[in-house]
């Protein structure tokens, strides 16, 4: 992970540098303009640089504070780790579930009311909402209730 944190501010400080150098070609450019007067700055491609620059500095501050959290170094951050040294547990997933198929499925359905018609879109809501309710109550009823 100490990689990951170096890797997202080195991004960052690109798109940051990126976005200075947009606008400073754009101040540059002639092409809408006059001569005497200057180019333009493009907003929508300044604005979208600076939030992408944000964005990954937002990331490396949040990896930063999880590595430091941690102790500073973990097994992917050793040359002489094993793979056994990064294996932990990853949590309870049942593999016998049809609910996170069904989810999926209105999920699609939903995309595809998106982009054909909304009208499948009011189809795929209550699809999803079911599907929702049967994943997270699944261990409260029937033969694997508590």
């Amino acid at each position: 992970m100490g990689a990951t944190w170096k890797l997202f501010l080195i991004l960052a400080v690109f798109c940051f540098l990126a976005c200075g150098g947009y606008i400073l070609w754009g101040l540059i450019d002639t092409t809408y303009g006059d001569a005497a007067e200057g180019g333009r700055i493009e907003w929508v491609g300044v604005v979208a640089l600076a939030l992408v620059g944000a964005l990954c500095t937002l990331i490396t501050f949040y990896v930063y504070r999880l590595h430091r959290a941690q102790g500073g170094e973990l097994p992917e951050d050793r040359n002489d780790a094993l793979i056994d040294d990064g294996e932990a547990e990853q949590g309870f997933f049942s593999p016998w579930s049809w609910w996170p198929i069904s989810l999926g499925a209105s999920a699609a359905l939903m995309f595809t009311g998106l982009a054909v018609g909304n009208w499948i879109c009011f189809i795929a809501v209550p699809l999803a909402a079911i599907s929702v309710v049967g994943l997270i109550f699944e261990y409260q009823r029937g033969y694997f209730g508590h």
